[in-house]
């Protein structure tokens, strides 16, 4: 039986390089009240897309935050080594894509499409 995945994704683009951030290390985490657990984690595929990631089963409505950790990514040089989004989901069957605009020095997210 083949896997049903979340529709939750993520694109990280340099905007440094004007190019995709391959190989960047992203952790999903839900927020319970134990504090934060790992859901799914994954590195983002050569066009800078990390998506069929998620497990269904794992995502209920709640608080939820990806981790990018950019640091390896940027050979050390960079301002922020990791990247925290914390976001809310209110309906797991709708689609969730959340791309990250990289820099060495700032970064930029936003709910996408």
């Amino acid at each position: 039986m083949s896997e049903t995945w979340a529709r939750i994704s993520t694109h990280v683009l340099d905007t440094g390089r004007g190019a995709p951030a391959a190989d960047v290390h992203v952790r999903f985490e839900r927020h319970d009240s134990g504090g934060w657990t790992l859901v799914a984690q994954g590195r983002t595929d050569a066009d800078g897309r990390l998506r069929d990631w998620v497990p269904l089963q794992s995502c209920q409505a709640g608080g939820y935050r990806l981790v990018f950790y950019v640091e390896t990514y940027f050979d050390g040089d960079t301002f922020f080594p990791e990247i925290t989004v914390a976001f809310q989901l209110r309906d797991p069957d709708q689609s969730y894509h959340v791309p990250l605009l990289l820099g060495r020095y700032g970064y930029t997210t936003y709910r996408g499409s």
